[in-house]
C-alpha cells in the first residue's frame, strides 16, 4: 500500500454522475501545495512525518496545536484557483486550452463566498482586470482568443465553446450582451450553479448602473447596504465606481466606504472551521464576517514558538519557554476598528528607531474577538510588510519569491516582524510558517491600504516583489503608507521611461537617442529622423510585456496601432534600435545613495536578447577594463541621483571595435528593485544581497563585504529554459520580448566549461565530435 501522499484523479461525467480513474500518482503533485495552503493541512510535511515512522495519531495539527493531525480539515470558507497563460506572447501559438499544460503559473483565492473568491482569483491572475466584467475580453481578445476575424455573436459564441485564457471574462461579456445562464451552459457545458452565481455578478453590476450614478447612490437609503452587498459579492471599489459611470473613480466609493464604515474582516486559515481554537497566523480578508479573529501583530505578544527570532532558519536552535501546544484559554473580548493611515510626510528609508508605533484605535469599526485577552501587550517590535511577486508569469517566477524570502528571514532575524501579502501557492512566502503573519490576498492598492489601515506597520517594503510590487509603490507613498528604503519618488523616475530618460540627458549619461509620444505621428517622424529599426518601450513593464522592435514605417503603424501601448497611463518612449551590440548587468545594492556592493555580469547573447533569455556570464569575461570603468562611474552617478537604498539593478549596451575613442556606453534602463538576476548573483558570489538591502533599509550600517570578482576561480553561466515544444506553432526565436520560462546555472573552470554544463543542464542537446556541428544564423 501507499505510505505519505498520493494524487488520484478521476474524470466524472455530469450528465450520469459515474465517474472513472484516470490515473494514480504515489507521490506528491502540482497540487498537493495548492491543497496544502487552500486547507492549511501541510501534506508533504505530514508525508514526510509518516515515512520517518510516525503515525497520525501522534502528530499535531500545526494551525490548532491542540488537535491531532488525524482528521479531515473542515472549511469554512471557499478556496478558488486560476492558472495563468501568457499566450498572448507567442502570437503564432494556437490560442484553444487542451489536454497538454500551457500555464505558467496560477493564484489561489479565498473568501467566504465563491463570487467574492472567485472575483478576488480574477484580479490576481491578471492585475488589469477588476474581476468578472467584460472589458479584460475586450482588451485582449485579439492576441487569447480563436474568433480572430469573426465578429458579432458569432465570435462570442466561438470563444465560448473553444476553453481559451480569458474565457471566464468571455462569459461576462455574453451576459452583457443578453445571453443567458441556459445559452452559455449550452455552448460551455459548465455547471449551471457556477453560471447562476456569475449571473449573480452580472445582476449586480446591471443594479448598480440604475441607481443614478455616484449621486444617486449617496441619495439612495439603501446605499451602504448595496455597496456592503457588492463587497461580499467580491467587487472591488474600482469595479463598483466603473459600474456607476459618470466620472466616479474608486476614492469616492473608498469615502463611501469609510462614511459607513464599511471594511473588511480578517479571518484565520484553522482547518477546522472554527469549531477549535486557532492560533494560526494564516490569514484572508472578506466582507462576509463582522468580527476580526486576530488583533494587529503590532499589538500582539507572540509566544515563544512562533516569535519573530527567526531560530530554526539561522541554526540558533528553538526557544523552549512556554508550552507550543496547550490548549488556549476560552476567554475573549472585543477589539474595535483599526486606525486610519493618515497622509505623512517621512521620507522612504528612515531609521525605524525614529519612527513612533501608532497608538491603538478605540473607535467604531469592526469587532475583534479575541482569545488570550491577558496576552495584550506591546512588546516594542515593529512590525513590516513585505508585498510577494504574485502570480507566477513569463518574466517574474521564483527569482522575486527568494528575494521576498530572504528580505522575511532577514527581519525576522533582526528581532523584527514580518508579514507577507502573496496570492501564489506556489511560493515559499506563503507557507504560513515563514512570517509572523500570512496575509493570502491580491497584491492591489486597494486590498494592501486595507491591511496597512488595519495593521499599521512601520513600513511597508516593495522592492524585494518584483515588479508587481513595485508599481504600487507610487500610490501607497501617496495615501500615507512608509515606504522603506529607495524613496518613491525615486522610484517613479527610474520606472517612467520619459522621466529616466530625461535624468540621463541631465547627467550628461550616454543613451540611445530617444523621444516620448502620445501620437502615432510623433512615433513616426522620430523614427525617420533617426532611420530604422527603432524600439518601442511602455513604462512600468515587466519581461518587456508591449516592447517590440520596429524595422520599417508599415511595421510601426500596425503595431501601434492595434496595441494598446499609446493608451498606457505613462508616456510612451521610442528610442533608436543598436545592433551588434553587447549587454552588461549591473546588480548592485546602496545606501542613501552610495554603492555598498555590486556584481558586473555580461550577456553571451548580443544586445536584442531579453536579459531574461539570455545566457549570463558571472563575472563577466570580454569587457575591457575602460568599459568596467564607465559601467561603474554611470553606476555611481544613478545611485546618487535616484538616492537609492537598496537593491538595483542597470542594464548597459557597450559598442567596443579596439579603439579606445570608439568605445561607447550606453544605459538602457535602471530597475529601482531586486532583479530577477540577484539570486544568482548573491549565489555565485555568497553574498546575499537582499540580507545587505533589507538592514539598509532598516537603518543598519551596512558595510561592503570585500568580493575580489578578478580573483575569482570559478566562472559561473546561467542559462534559460523555453517551453517551444510545448506551445504548438511557436516561433522559436528570441528577441527584446521575454519568452522563457525557467532558467538553470552551473559553475565551471572557464567560462566555456560553465556554458556547456548549463546548456546541458538547460536540456540542450549538443552533438557529438562526429556527428555534426552547431549552425549559427545571423550577422557576424
Amino acid at each position: 500500500g501507499i505510505v505519505g501522499e498520493a494524487n488520484i484523479q478521476y474524470a466524472l461525467d455530469p450528465k450520469s454522475k459515474t465517474y472513472r480513474i484516470i490515473e494514480v500518482n504515489p507521490r506528491l503533485s502540482r497540487s498537493s501545495a495548492l491543497a496544502s495552503k487552500a486547507t492549511g493541512y501541510p501534506l508533504a510535511y505530514v508525508a514526510a512525518k509518516i515515512a520517518l515512522g510516525h503515525d497520525l495519531v501522534s502528530l499535531r495539527n500545526q494551525v490548532t496545536r491542540s488537535t491531532t493531525a488525524c482528521f479531515e480539515p473542515s472549511l469554512d470558507y471557499c478556496v478558488v484557483k486560476i492558472p495563468r497563460w501568457d499566450i498572448d506572447k507567442f502570437p503564432t501559438v494556437e490560442k484553444s486550452l487542451g489536454t497538454q499544460m500551457k500555464s505558467v503559473g496560477e493564484v489561489m483565492s479565498i473568501g467566504r463566498s465563491f463570487p467574492e473568491a472567485l472575483q478576488k482569483a480574477m484580479r490576481m491572475v491578471n492585475e488589469g482586470s477588476t474581476g468578472f466584467e467584460e472589458n479584460w475580453y475586450l482588451r485582449t481578445r485579439a492576441s487569447n482568443c480563436t474568433s480572430v476575424g469573426m465578429e458579432g455573436r458569432a465570435a462570442i459564441e466561438q470563444d465560448l465553446r473553444v476553453p481559451n485564457p480569458i474565457r471566464l471574462w468571455t462569459i461576462a461579456h455574453a451576459f452583457e450582451q443578453g445571453m443567458t445562464i441556459g445559452d452559455v451552459h449550452a455552448l460551455t457545458d459548465i455547471d449551471k450553479w457556477f453560471l447562476a452565481k456569475l449571473y449573480s455578478i452580472h445582476s449586480m453590476r446591471a443594479h448598480m448602473r440604475t441607481v443614478g450614478g455616484l449621486g444617486g447612490l449617496k441619495a439612495d437609503p439603501m446605499c451602504p447596504t448595496l455597496v456592503l452587498r457588492a463587497k461580499q459579492l467580491g467587487f472591488c471599489d474600482r469595479q463598483i465606481a466603473e459600474a456607476l459611470a459618470g466620472g466616479c473613480t474608486w476614492t469616492d466609493i473608498l469615502d463611501i466606504r469609510d462614511k459607513y464604515n464599511i471594511r473588511p474582516s480578517v479571518k484565520q486559515v484553522d482547518t477546522l472551521a472554527a469549531e477549535f481554537p486557532a492560533q494560526t497566523n494564516y490569514l484572508y480578508l472578506t466582507y462576509v464576517g463582522d468580527e476580526h479573529d486576530v488583533q494587529p501583530l503590532r499589538s500582539d505578544v507572540l509566544p515563544a514558538y512562533k516569535d519573530s527570532l527567526y531560530d530554526t532558519a539561522f541554526g540558533k536552535g528553538r526557544l523552549q519557554d512556554g508550552d507550543p501546544y496547550s490548549l488556549p484559554s476560552q476567554k475573549s473580548s472585543t477589539f474595535q476598528g483599526s486606525p486610519k493611515l493618515a497622509p505623512t510626510k517621512g521620507s522612504s528609508g528612515t531609521n525605524i528607531s525614529a519612527l513612533a508605533l501608532p497608538p491603538t484605535s478605540t473607535g467604531p469599526g469592526v469587532e475583534f474577538n479575541r482569545q488570550n485577552s491577558e496576552a495584550v501587550a506591546n512588546d516594542g517590535k515593529s512590525s513590516f510588510i513585505v508585498l510577494g511577486s504574485g502570480c507566477y508569469r513569463i518574466g517574474a517566477s521564483v527569482e522575486f519569491d527568494w528575494s521576498a524570502v530572504s528580505a522575511v528571514r532577514t527581519l525576522r532575524e533582526t528581532g523584527h516582524r514580518a508579514m507577507v501579502i502573496n496570492c501564489n501557492p506556489e511560493t515559499v512566502s506563503t507557507d504560513y510558517d515563514e512570517s509572523d503573519r500570512l496575509y493570502f490576498e491580491e497584491l492591489s492598492l486597494e486590498t494592501v491600504l486595507e491591511i496597512c489601515h488595519f495593521e499599521s506597520p512601520t513600513g511597508v517594503m516593495v522592492s524585494v516583489g518584483g515588479q508587481t510590487a513595485n508599481n504600487l509603490a507610487i500610490p501607497l507613498a501617496a495615501h500615507g503608507v512608509n515606504i522603506m528604503g529607495t524613496p518613491a519618488k525615486s522610484i517613479d523616475m527610474a520606472e517612467d521611461r520619459s522621466k529616466f530618460s530625461a535624468l540621463c540627458d541631465d547627467l550628461g549619461i550616454d543613451q540611445p537617442e530617444w523621444s516620448h509620444f502620445v501620437k502615432i505621428e510623433d512615433a513616426l517622424a522620430f523614427a525617420q529622423h533617426v532611420s530604422f529599426p527603432v524600439l518601442v518601450r511602455p513604462s512600468y513593464v515587466l519581461s518587456g510585456a508591449a516592447m517590440r522592435v520596429i524595422d520599417d514605417e508599415e511595421q510601426l503603424k500596425s503595431f501601434l496601432g492595434g496595441a494598446a501601448v499609446v493608451e498606457q497611463e505613462h508616456p510612451v518612449v521610442i528610442s533608436k534600435y543598436f545592433t551588434g551590440a553587447r549587454e552588461i548587468e549591473f546588480d548592485a545594492v546602496a545606501s542613501s545613495g552610495k554603492l555598498i556592493n555590486y556584481a558586473i555580469s555580461e550577456h553571451v547573447e548580443d544586445a536584442g536578447c531579453h536579459s531574461g533569455d539570455a545566457s549570463l556570464l558571472l563575472p563577466a569575461q570580454r569587457i575591457n577594463i575602460e568599459t568596467h570603468r564607465r559601467v561603474m562611474h554611470v553606476a555611481s552617478q544613478l545611485c546618487a541621483a535616484l538616492n537609492i537604498s537598496g537593491p538595483f539593478n542597470v542594464q548597459f549596451l557597450a559598442q567596443e571595435t579596439g579603439h579606445s575613442s570608439s568605445r561607447c556606453v550606453k544605459v538602457i534602463e535602471c530597475n529601482v528593485r531586486a532583479s530577477r538576476t540577484v539570486p544568482f548573483v548573491s549565489k555565485t558570489l555568497n553574498v546575499n544581497f537582499i540580507e545587505l538591502a533589507t538592514r539598509i533599509m532598516l537603518g543598519q550600517d551596512v558595510k561592503p563585504v570585500n568580493l575580489h570578482l578578478i580573483e575569482m576561480e570559478f566562472i559561473a553561466c546561467k542559462v534559460a529554459m523555453f517551453s517551444f515544444l510545448r506551445l504548438s506553432g511557436s516561433d522559436p526565436r528570441t528577441g527584446v520580448e521575454m519568452q522563457s520560462t525557467g532558467e538553470v546555472a552551473c559553475f565551471g573552470k572557464d567560462a566555456h566549461e560553465a556554458f556547456l554544463k548549463a546548456s546541458v543542464a538547460a536540456g540542450f542537446k549538443i552533438p557529438k565530435a562526429n556527428g555534426g556541428g552547431i549552425l549559427s544564423l545571423g550577422k557576424k
